[in-house]
């Protein structure tokens, strides 16, 4: 690997390391760029070369999977959570959330805090009775 391509490497996991710590911050490409050193085109070009998605993309994968561990540890209503990780608007929150995970975040948080099933009172009497085989 060349001395230039492991420089851009570095100035990528430097924005890439401003996004992961400050997700819920107001972030754009401008700012990101300047961490990089580099054009905003061409931050947002090797970024997706070198990490696979957009900025753009990484910013909003990494602020729904923050809101998944908030909808289900915290007892934050999905309002409260959709600004905690930096969405302005439930409306895009909400689709960016279903496009990502393939659900809506009150079904994720609903699906996921569900009690047990309770256990079939049949399967419960067969397991406590004493056996007759021994």
């Amino acid at each position: 690997m060349s001395r230039a391509v492991e420089q851009m490497n570095r100035a990528m996991l430097r924005a890439r390391d401003v996004m992961d710590r400050a997700y819920a911050d107001p972030l754009d490409v401008p700012a990101l760029a300047r961490v990089a050193h580099v054009s905003e085109y061409h931050f947002i070009r090797t970024f997706r070369a070198t990490f696979g998605e957009t900025p753009h993309r990484y910013l909003q994968r990494r602020r729904v999977e923050r809101a998944m561990y908030l909808l289900l540890h915290t007892g934050q209503d999905v309002t409260e959570v959709c600004h905690a990780v930096g969405f302005n608007s439930l409306g895009t929150f909400s689709r960016t959330f279903r496009q990502i995970v393939g659900e809506s975040p009150t079904g994720y948080r609903q699906r996921r805090t569900a009690p047990a099933a309770p256990v079939p009172s049949c399967f419960t009497k067969a397991w406590t009775r004493p056996s007759s085989f021994g």
